[in-house]
């Protein structure tokens, strides 16, 4: 009881009545439904208690929902209204997810494997554990690791569709920006300082005419030409797949971190300066890399400002989700059958 406890406190539950925060950052927060009970023994026969346009919501599920909603507000210490009031509430909850699902089907959205993964191991560590000891835990508590994974992904498909439908309604000007920024002004924050880097890179692309082989024999045969000595910025226009940097020679500019695919950073950091790379492979193909320079750049004004501008948008695009939702709610057909 201690284990699952611990394990729904610390995970970020939607309520029953506010608005799912649209967070732009790459973390996407933990769900009610990313602590998913074990199934709650059922009837043989299973009713419908919604119709939502082409889709059903049925009895089992909302009163799986129910259970794991009580379950969370014990571990909170929170108290729960009537429960056919507190009934309502969760089954409108689901109405309007299974809306924003049907949206994500009908455009033809999808939750790439790696990123799943990347989201279940965050809630892992979250939880102090490795993904290994979640999987054990959840496991006791009779829930599968496989679940889990099931309603991380239907949270992040309603993600993209909130972000799609929602997050181009709000825009944030850089004088709302300086006047949040000047009622701060008081208030010193600590200096933010990253490293930067200065490369520039060949790219060798998976075609539908170059397989993987193929491509890393072109690869290692760039990397050959540039051992030899020939000039990385003609070799680079002449052999790049990336063709918005073969014509400035390959160079991407200042990178700063986060602005690269994991493994071209991983790379990128552990390359000595103005040393070749082996071919590196990533999702868009093999990368031949050199890092021309590094810098420590000052960000501390601008970290500033992005943070402010970030707790601007949180807080509109809040406004603005459970308005937009309000909306789907609106135009949908729905048949309650409680």
């Amino acid at each position: 009881m201690k284990m699952r406890k611990t394990l729904l406190a610390r995970a970020t539950m939607l309520s029953l009545g506010g608005a799912l925060a649209l967070c732009m950052a790459a973390a996407v927060p933990l769900s009610a439904q990313a602590q998913t009970s074990a199934p709650t023994e059922r009837q043989t026969l299973d009713s419908v208690v919604a119709v939502v346009n082409e889709g059903v919501i049925m009895r089992s599920e909302l009163d799986d929902r129910m259970a794991q909603v009580e379950r969370q507000a014990e571990a909170r210490g929170e108290s729960l209204p009537a429960r056919g009031q507190l009934e309502s509430q969760v089954l409108e909850r689901m109405i309007v997810e299974e809306i924003q699902l049907q949206m994500a089907r009908d455009a033809n959205l999808s939750i790439d494997d790696t990123e799943l993964n990347r989201q279940v191991r965050s809630i892992a560590e979250s939880n102090n554990m490795s993904l290994e000891e979640f999987a054990d835990a959840l496991e006791a508590d009779g829930i599968t690791l496989a679940s889990v994974r099931e309603d991380v992904r239907r949270e992040m498909l309603m993600r993209q569709v909130q972000q799609r439908q929602v997050g181009n309604r709000v825009n944030i000007s850089d004088s709302e920006v300086d006047r949040l920024l000047s009622q701060q002004s008081s208030q010193s924050g600590e200096q933010a300082v990253i490293q930067e880097t200065r490369a520039r890179h060949i790219l060798i692309e998976l075609t539908p005419t170059r397989n993987e082989s193929q491509a890393r024999a072109k690869a290692q045969e760039v990397r050959e030409r540039l051992g030899r000595g020939e000039d990385f910025a003609k070799v680079a226009r002449e052999m790049s797949d990336d063709n918005g940097s073969a014509l400035n020679g390959g160079g991407l500019g200042w990178l700063r971190p986060g602005q690269t695919v994991p493994a071209f950073e991983d790379a990128m950091r552990e390359l000595p300066l103005n040393q070749i790379s082996e071919p590196i492979r990533s999702q868009f193909g093999y990368h031949i890399i050199q890092v021309q320079e590094r810098r420590q750049q000052d960000v501390t004004q601008e970290a500033q400002r992005e943070e402010v501008r970030q707790a601007i948008f949180q807080r509109r695009a809040n406004q603005e989700l459970e308005t937009w939702q309000q909306q789907i709610r609106s135009q949908a057909f729905v048949d309650v059958r409680l």
